[in-house]
């Protein structure tokens, strides 16, 4: 059960970090709360849904169209849905949220709420201490940690992280210093919608695909943000981590665990906000500067 927990809490951890990591990106540079990005995670499964089970692609090639296209159709939202109103959080943060309920419709229309299967990128499976370990998880497990280590060269390494990175602590400053903000939030919700698009493709083999799959994802990736500090990269993929690996002891320990995770989640992320509402490694709270 140890290694089962273990495996459980690294994958899930990955994959909250992922999504966390790109919702405190958009967050950071633009002050977008986007509760449709979690919906992009759905799109992009259901993405590989369809090109592996009705056109009969293959999975590798239906990942990397599916993570293309629905970066995309995030960057479409953002361009006609978000932009106009990004001065008004108020607004902003009730148009993803119908957003993200039209995707979800747009699924049901589609694919009726039925309960889908991916099939597997890699057979197989190896044994360690007598617990069987699926190739496809410790492939997920790998591509996520590759994908966050590409994502934080990119910002430590790059001309275009230093941007996104000058923009997020001082957006007046970074369009003084020659930088074209509008321009930089636009790569920026790509790169998010991208994270949220590769998570729901790398997760889909090991999760059941339906329209209502984006919400569990969204409370635990709001939990891990609030516990790593809201905009912090580090905090994010810390908080990740520290709430897989409370869930799967929720899950594997308590009877009826699985119902109780999401609850487990909030109740963390509240309790943060009471004794320290600047997360692990967020700035304390002040006067907008």
């Amino acid at each position: 059960m140890i290694l089962d927990i273990i495996i459980s809490s690294l994958i899930n951890g990955s994959v909250y970090a992922l999504l966390a990591i790109g919702f405190s990106l958009i967050f950071g540079v633009a002050r977008i709360v986007n509760i449709a990005h979690t919906a992009f995670y759905m799109l992009a499964a259901y993405g590989i849904f369809y090109g592996t089970s009705k056109l009969g692609l293959n999975p590798v090639l239906c990942m990397l169209v599916g993570v293309i296209l629905v970066t995309l159709i995030g960057l479409l939202s953002y361009r006609l849905f978000i932009d106009p109103i990004r001065e008004h959080e108020g607004a902003v943060l009730i148009a993803t949220i119908a957003l993200a309920m039209a995707m979800q419709e747009i699924m049901l229309l589609l694919f009726s709420g039925d309960f889908l299967g991916v099939p597997s990128l890699i057979e197989g499976y190896r044994t360690i201490f007598g617990v069987k370990i699926a190739y496809q998880q410790l492939l997920t497990f790998g591509v996520a940690l590759l994908v966050m280590g590409v994502v934080l060269a990119l910002l430590l390494k790059t001309r275009l992280g230093l941007a996104i990175r000058s923009t997020a602590q001082d957006r007046e400053v970074a369009n003084l210093m020659g930088m074209n903000e509008s321009r930089v939030a636009m790569i920026t919700m790509g790169v998010s919608v991208g994270l949220a698009a590769f998570s729901g493709a790398v997760i889909a083999p090991l999760t059941i695909v339906n329209p209502f799959m984006w919400m569990h994802p969204l409370i635990m990736m709001m939990a891990v943000v609030v516990l790593g500090g809201l905009g912090s990269i580090k905090g994010s993929f810390v908080g990740a981590y520290i709430l897989g690996f409370a869930e799967a002891l929720v899950v594997f320990l308590i009877p009826m665990g699985a119902y109780l995770k999401g609850s487990v989640a909030l109740s963390i992320m509240i309790l943060v906000l009471l004794i320290r509402p600047e997360g692990l490694f967020g700035i304390a709270f002040e006067e907008e500067r």
